[in-house]
Order: C-alpha cells, then sequence, then structure tokens
C-alpha cells in the first residue's frame, strides 16, 4: 500500500470559468476531490466516500492549458476514516516551472458493498514533515466539528431577503462514480456553480471564488434523483461576497421528500479591469434572519482565523 500519489494533466478549455480566462473554482475541486479519492482507495483498499473538503483557498489563477499536478497523501486515519491532504501545482506546458495553486484536506471514509463504515489500515508518521502534518490534522478535528455545528444550526427560511439563486435538475449518468452515485467532485462542482450565479448577481460576471470550505457530506446523491442546490449571500466585505450553498435531493417520484447532502460555505471576489479585488457594495440587511446569517459569516470567518495553518514542504 502507499499513501501518496500524484496525478498529471492538461486544463482544458471546458475547465474555464464563464470569461474563458481562467480555470473555474469548481473545476479544481473536482480535481482535488479526484486525486484525494484515488489516495485513499489506494491505502484502504476498496472504495471510499468523501466526507469532508475543508478550507480551500485559492491562491493564485490557473490558466486553461495549464500542465497540472494534484499532490494527495494520507496524513491521518481513524476506524473508518481518512484525513488526505491535496496540493494542487500548475506551470506553463512549455516552462514546466510549477507554482502552488491551492491546497487542502479531505476526509474519506472507506465502506463496504453495504454502504457500512469499514476499517481501514492505520496509517503512521515517519518524518518531521509528517509527524507536523499529524498533529495539524488531529488539532483541527475538534475545529471542523465546531464549524460544522454552527453551520447546521443556521435556518434558512423565506424570511431572508438577500440575493438567491436556485439551481434544479436530474443527476445525470455521465456524473455516476464507481459506488453508482454522483461523483463528490461533481456535487462541488455544482455547489461553485450555483454559488458563482448568486455572488454575479451581486456583483459581475467576473466574480471568482478565492475560498470554499465547510464542505460536509451528509449523504449521497442518486443518480436519476432530483438535485436541487440553493446559493444565498449572506455577507458582503469591502472587496467579498460570502455565499452559502446547501444541496438537497429526492426521488424523482417524490419531489417533496428533499433531503439534506451537502452544505458548503464559499467566498467571492469581483475582479476588477486590472485583474485584483474590485470594492462589493454593501449587503442590504433588512431582516432578523438577515442580520443573523451575516453575523454567522463573521463567526466563521474568526473560526478559520484560530486554524493552525499546514505546515506544506
Amino acid at each position: 500500500m502507499d499513501d501518496r500519489l500524484t496525478l498529471r494533466f492538461l486544463a482544458a478549455p471546458q475547465d474555464a470559468t464563464v470569461g474563458g480566462d481562467i480555470v473555474a473554482a469548481g473545476s479544481v475541486l473536482e480535481w482535488i476531490d479526484k486525486a484525494g479519492y484515488a489516495c485513499a482507495v489506494g491505502w484502504s483498499g476498496g472504495y471510499c466516500v468523501t466526507a469532508y473538503v475543508g478550507n480551500v483557498h485559492f491562491s493564485r489563477p490557473i490558466a486553461p492549458g495549464d500542465l497540472i499536478e494534484a499532490h494527495a497523501r494520507i496524513i491521518h486515519t481513524g476506524r473508518s476514516s481518512m484525513q488526505v491532504l491535496v496540493v494542487i501545482d500548475a506551470a506553463d506546458v512549455e516552462t514546466r516551472e510549477y507554482a502552488r495553486a491551492t491546497h487542502c484536506l479531505l476526509v474519506f471514509v472507506a465502506v463496504d458493498g453495504e454502504g457500512r463504515p469499514r476499517e481501514v489500515p492505520a496509517w503512521a508518521p515517519r518524518t518531521d514533515d509528517e509527524r507536523a502534518l499529524h498533529e495539524n490534522a488531529e488539532e483541527r478535528l475538534e475545529a471542523r466539528r465546531q464549524i460544522r455545528d454552527a453551520m447546521l444550526a443556521q435556518q434558512y427560511t423565506d424570511a431572508g431577503t438577500t440575493p438567491r439563486t436556485t439551481f434544479r435538475f436530474l443527476a445525470a449518468p455521465a456524473v455516476v462514480n464507481w459506488g453508482g452515485n454522483a461523483h463528490g467532485g461533481t456535487v462541488m462542482r455544482w455547489i461553485e456553480e450555483t454559488a458563482f450565479a448568486c455572488a454575479a448577481s451581486w456583483s459581475s460576471d467576473r466574480a471568482v471564488a478565492v475560498y470554499s470550505g465547510g464542505i460536509h457530506f451528509f449523504r449521497p446523491i442518486r443518480i436519476g434523483h432530483l438535485v436541487e442546490l440553493d446559493a444565498r449571500l449572506i455577507h458582503t466585505g469591502p472587496h467579498s461576497l460570502h455565499v452559502a450553498v446547501h444541496v438537497r435531493s429526492a426521488p424523482p417520484t417524490d419531489p417533496g421528500a428533499m433531503a439534506a447532502t451537502t452544505q458548503c460555505m464559499s467566498v467571492f471576489v469581483d475582479r476588477g479591469d486590472d485583474g485584483r479585488a474590485a470594492p462589493v457594495r454593501p449587503l442590504v440587511l433588512r431582516s432578523d434572519e438577515d442580520r443573523r446569517l451575516d453575523a454567522h459569516a463573521l463567526d466563521l470567518i474568526e473560526a478559520r482565523a484560530r486554524l493552525a495553518p499546514l505546515v506544506l514542504d
């Protein structure tokens, strides 16, 4: 068994944003999930599901046609879970000079043929670098639970008046994973597309994601089921737009049985003509729910700031 893996490929034109000049955050999230999945399956020796993706900071843009390296490595294991660190590097295909584009932690759970958690081989650090990453992963366990619980505690009702975008469609066979459900990376791409539409409605179609986090997967989305993504702008900073996205799914024969499958918080900036973040007009908070969710976004910002940074080599 190997505890690390690297995927190498070219960023394709269809990976780009609406403007076409940079790769969309949703495409990068798909790459992250695929690399993490391959690493987790290789370590556990069988099928795994994505349970969590956190703190994805998009530190530099990636251009279509860039050469991509997605590095994934196990840094912590539980009884049935694996924490996988994924690092994305990008380079011009001619120069091959790589630069860091983003990194994040993912949690995968190994499951058996009936979808029940199964034990995975224990992983132990062997070097100082691995020990630092392992300790950092352990330190984040409680903070991640607190962020998840804070997000789950919020209520999103029709009392909210801030911009909202809803996508609804059927999960097509083209997005199936090896377990017969919608691929976790595809769900994250859907999330970012819906969040972009919501952010753009308040700023412009030059909005780009700079952060995605708190992505918790509660249950799989079955192929052929109805999928509903609800994105709501809940906070604006001087140059940022914070969008909460909730994903639900149900059989098409019973659309009233919608159940939560995934949640996420994404942060966008609106690029100006110089490529830098342009000023964002302040969000108007009219209702008690608007003000509560705005405060919730500020609490999440503080919670993320308290996380110890990952020590990368």
